[in-house]
């Protein structure tokens, strides 16, 4: 994943999700986007959607935005 190039995402959250998010970096000693990506890719790797992106990208099919 270090390969490939940084893009910038924006969305907005409620005040209660950004309160979690910055505790559960801070309990884990990282940063925001860092615990984000985290969870979102432990998440993908559990429910077997980790490989179908990989086959998707790899074959130069594009996921929707």
């Amino acid at each position: 994943m270090n390969d490939e190039k940084r893009v910038s995402v924006s969305f907005r959250v409620t005040p209660h999700f950004k309160r979690l998010l910055e505790a559960a970096a801070k309990l884990e000693n990282r940063s925001q986007t860092n615990m984000l990506e985290t969870l979102v890719f432990a998440y993908g790797k559990n429910i077997g959607l980790e490989d179908a992106t990989k086959n998707m990208h790899m074959q130069g099919e594009k996921i929707n935005d």
